[in-house]
């Protein structure tokens, strides 16, 4: 199983975003207090749409405590990861994937990157920003691990509980 791990996010909206994209993949979310944001907060069940009922989540008191307790192999975005996202060899893992993600204006604990240095991750980009959206962060190393793992459990096209794969041949001429 893959599971997404926000270590004290502060924005309820990139949650919500990151909440509908763990729904739309099948993926558990774990959120690690201290929270920016009451869980409950309207703006974190509009962001997540009307799919906040189908959402697979916990709350945790702190890092700690949950790794001793969610047994799997770590991986960690900053930065100053040592590896790009897509290094990884993620079919060839056996346990459970944690993918983890820092809150947006911190991101994770030093010391705890210091010490996991070598499962630590980085998207590239240019020298023009420090980093992108934690939501867009989420959604791209998650469909990485997913394309890895040849998409287990996803559509490849549109479901018949939605519009239907032929949907679109009623508007050929």
């Amino acid at each position: 199983m893959i599971h997404v791990v926000l270590c004290q996010p502060e924005i309820p909206q990139n949650t919500g975003n990151i909440m509908r994209t763990c729904v739309g993949t099948g993926t558990k979310i774990h959120l690690i207090e201290p929270l920016g944001f009451k869980i409950d907060d309207q703006k974190l069940r509009r962001s997540a749409v009307d799919y906040y009922d189908a959402l697979y989540f916990e709350v945790h008191k702190d890092f700690k405590t949950f790794a001793e307790t969610h047994p799997g192999k770590y991986f960690f975005l900053t930065r100053y990861g040592k590896h790009r996202f897509s290094d990884f060899k993620f079919n060839e893992i056996k346990e459970d994937i944690y993918l983890v993600f820092g809150s947006e204006s911190y991101g994770i604990d030093r010391k705890l990157l210091a010490e996991n240095l070598d499962q630590t991750f980085r998207i590239p980009t240019n020298d023009k920003i420090r980093s992108l959206n934690l939501s867009n962060c989420v959604a791209i190393t998650v469909f990485e691990v997913l394309r890895q793992l040849d998409f287990p459990g996803l559509y490849e096209s549109e479901p018949e509980s939605l519009k239907g794969p032929d949907y679109l041949n009623k508007f050929k001429e």
